[in-house]
């Protein structure tokens, strides 16, 4: 969602501006076995390289529903949605994310705007990925949900539901509220007002939100524990003995929290992945911290590949700061970029400038901004791959042109290169990501 802002509490989006721009685990049998992730060292050339797209209204550029072959009248129909889905399953892509905030789109992330010009309006990302799941067989399917305003249980259950519906596919974006103005649509609380000094960079920008993020750590520690409640053999159904559940596999999880706590247990049983993915954008070292407290996936906004490899560092830092063990719990990093993508050299460029003019103002974003061909993304990929990415997030300008231009141009290009798969090996999102499936933390004490 354009001026969205994810749990990193930086910017999120591309806007027209003047710029340019713990648990013991045991293997997912349906995947690979995990392998254990070091931000800043260079993985194992031979690993596969990991393609997600962000998906988001009609796309990343703020004109992007005026161009040709958009489908602006759509955005709220359920048909549009499965059709980007199912193209970018057919390109066989890792995961789809999907935007969501508490307000309207803005121009900027920490105001709203009073805007006519730009895509406003959107559907609600938990229950539009639920929809998709039945449509779909492998591709892994991330909602983002505001974790400020909403309750964790609430959370917990509606994600492990997700994953339930898609058999293993489900993932989750927690976001932070970096709008003030988002409170009133609750009425419970205040949140931090960011101004335009805030703003100027990342670092600003996360500072006053950092008890928002510590907040946002205690609702995901809240969230994996009640899917955990439920120890994976806890319902019986056995209907000659009459006993359907073991309540002694059932068990409470007692979170407190420094603004909440939860009983539990959940009352949805553990659903086939253990625990959803947990993947988060981070922008500067408060998020990376939190990326490191809290993900499996995180997702950066390099800009070269020196930032690549200084961002990774940061991320090695943040790691050693909260003492995650990334044996046991793999963290997986990719890199997010907006592109334009044609085959004829040249073209991107052209078709930027032209959505530029129509916005008013050159497209702008937290994320290098790509147009090219795909051949040349894919050399950059590459590129910035050796400096450690396991992967890319890749946001595409203009729906449905750059989402097909990804999965038609960009994906058999690094087939060719033998660096990404020809087909899923694996019906769970932790498998495409070769992520241990842990075991539930309370199954000792059944």
């Amino acid at each position: 969602m354009t001026g969205t802002t994810g749990i990193s509490g930086t910017t999120e989006t591309t806007r027209a501006t003047g710029a340019t721009g713990a648990p013991t685990s045991t293997p997912d049998p349906t995947g690979t076995p995990g392998i254990p992730s070091t931000p800043g060292t260079p993985g194992d050339a031979g690993s596969p390289l990991h393609l997600a797209v962000a998906l988001d209204g009609a796309g990343w550029h703020p004109a992007a529903w005026c161009e040709e072959g958009a489908r602006p009248g759509e955005l709220l129909d359920a048909a549009y949605w499965a059709d980007l889905v199912v193209e970018a399953e057919h390109g066989l892509l890792d995961f789809v994310t999907f935007e969501d905030a508490l307000g309207l789109q803005s121009a900027a992330f920490h105001v709203p705007d009073n805007r006519t010009d730009q895509v406003r309006g959107s559907i609600d990302a938990v229950l539009l990925a639920a929809h998709l799941a039945p449509l779909t067989t492998h591709i892994g399917l991330v909602p983002t949900t505001n974790v400020t305003h909403t309750e964790p249980f609430h959370l917990a259950i509606g994600i492990a539901t997700l994953d339930h519906a898609s058999r293993g596919r489900a993932g989750w974006r927690p976001q932070i509220s970096t709008r003030a103005a988002d409170t009133a649509h609750f009425g419970r609380r205040t949140t931090p007002t960011l101004t335009e000094a805030d703003v100027t960079d990342p670092e600003s920008i996360s500072r006053p939100l950092r008890a928002l993020f510590a907040e946002g750590a205690e609702v995901v520690e809240a969230a994996r524990r009640l899917w955990d409640s439920w120890e994976d053999d806890a319902e019986i159904r056995d209907a000659a003995t009459g006993r359907f559940l073991d309540r002694d596999k059932v068990h409470p999880v007692d979170f407190h929290g420094s603004t909440f706590s939860v009983k539990g247990p959940s009352i949805t049983p553990r659903s086939p992945q253990g625990q959803p993915l947990v993947v988060s954008l981070a922008h500067a070292t408060t998020p990376y911290e939190f990326a490191a407290l809290s993900s499996d996936v995180v997702a950066v906004t390099p800009h070269d590949r020196a930032g690549t490899s200084a961002i990774l560092t940061q991320l090695a830092e943040a790691v050693e700061r909260t003492g995650r063990d990334l044996t046991h719990r793999p963290l997986r990093t990719f890199a997010d970029l907006v592109v334009l993508l044609d085959d004829e050299p040249g073209a991107a460029a052209l078709r930027k400038t032209r959505l530029d003019e129509a916005a008013g103002s050159p497209l702008a974003s937290d994320a290098e901004i790509f147009a090219g061909t795909p051949a040349e993304l894919a050399d950059l990929l590459l590129d910035w791959r050796s400096a450690g990415l396991d992967g890319f997030r890749l946001r595409p300008a203009t729906l449905p042109h750059d989402l097909t231009a990804i999965t038609r141009g960009l994906v058999p290009e690094l087939q060719r290169r033998g660096v990404f798969r020809t087909e899923y090996t694996s019906t769970t999102l932790r498998g495409h990501l070769g992520l241990p499936r842990p075991a539930s933390r309370y199954a000792t004490t059944g």
